[in-house]
């Protein structure tokens, strides 16, 4: 199973992202107004870095209250680990647990597609496994 499978019902256009420009307290209100725990950083048209929560609470222990208005590319996670549409999801599972981090831009032909998190990954999982239970159900039951 791929990536491309998670995505397939989503459109580009409803990815919430944000400049590299802007400040990290507007990409705060972005978070927190979404309720989502990660944004893909741009810069004409490309994606630069993800800024997370983690990289916010991090800033603002080290940096204090300064870091409200700095840019959110001076605090974000970069270069962003992206994924393709073809990749299969364990092994996109399998980077996460391996880099400890929790979601993933999807990048095809250098063009943001889609945004995941390892919540969508789990999802998929979770389907897939009581999907197979059934058939494994209805097999003995028809057996």
């Amino acid at each position: 199973m791929t990536i491309a499978k998670i995505i397939a019902n989503r459109s580009a256009a409803d990815i919430d992202s944000c400049d590299c420009t802007t400040p990290v307290s507007e990409a705060i209100n972005m978070l927190a107004g979404k309720r989502i725990g990660a944004l893909p950083v741009m810069r004409n048209g490309s994606v630069v870095g993800i800024i997370s929560e983690r990289d916010v609470i991090y800033c603002l222990s080290s940096k204090g209250g300064a870091v409200l208005n700095m840019p959110v590319e001076e605090i974000m996670t970069s270069p962003a680990v992206t994924v393709e549409p073809s990749t299969k999801i364990d092994d996109a599972m399998a980077l996460m647990t391996k880099r400890r981090f929790r979601h993933f831009p999807v990048v095809e032909n250098g063009a943001l597609v889609a945004f995941i998190s390892i919540g969508d990954l789990v999802k998929n999982k979770i389907d897939e496994i009581e999907h197979e239970a059934e058939a494994i159900r209805n097999y003995i039951q028809t057996a």
